[in-house]
């Protein structure tokens, strides 16, 4: 399964924003690596660059690469609607996407490795599969094991605070939630300008 494997805290450094969770190493350095990075920090983009940024911000918050990113835009050009806002739901509706939104797991990539070690079911069936699109209806569940409930159960006491979309509904006692619809655009909040990331593509 591919995924980005490379050091995250320098990623976050080059965007200047916290794309994989808080950075310690972006808070005591908050400017790009690199033995320039102060000057770089400061250095004009063009508007291409711009927007080659804001793509590279989406792809990397929610763990795409390339290659496969390039397949769900070409995917959110073929359905109605905004094309911008079909990108967001699909990345949105990944598998390790809604565990991660659900609160099965406090990152997304741990909430990757809970479904790629088979630790989440949809429907009753494992799915091991993290691009897996989930659909309204679909129950989202810890694996009954002892390992997997526990595994979930520690990452659902991590996550008590944080805040539940209506688009899902979880059941924390019973370590599972259902997919109620397609989230929105409010309510997705990317950390990119999804209308730039179209431009760009659209060139």
């Amino acid at each position: 399964m591919a995924r980005y494997t490379g050091p995250r805290e320098k990623i976050a450094r080059r965007f200047g924003i916290p794309i994989f969770g808080p950075s310690k190493a972006l808070e005591l350095r908050n400017f790009p690596p690199g033995q320039h990075g102060v000057r770089n920090a400061r250095r004009k983009v063009s508007d291409y660059g711009v927007a080659l940024i804001e793509k590279q911000k989406l792809r990397f918050q929610y763990g795409v690469l390339e290659k496969q990113f390039r397949r769900f835009f070409a995917e959110a050009q073929r359905r109605k609607g905004v094309t911008g806002e079909n990108l967001l739901q699909m990345l949105e509706l990944r598998l390790d996407n809604v565990v991660y939104r659900m609160g099965f797991a406090n990152t997304r990539f741990a909430s990757r490795q809970l479904v790629s070690h088979r630790h989440i079911t949809v429907n009753g069936k494992i799915v091991n599969i993290a691009s897996y699109q989930v659909k309204a209806g679909d129950v989202v569940a810890a694996k009954e094991s002892p390992r997997s409930q526990q595994l979930v159960g520690r990452f659902l006491e991590m996550t008590l605070g944080n805040p539940v979309g209506d688009w899902v509904t979880v059941d924390r006692d019973k370590m599972s939630g259902i997919l109620n619809r397609a989230p929105i655009r409010d309510e997705i909040n990317p950390i990119a300008n999804e209308q730039l990331v179209v431009e760009l593509y659209s060139r």
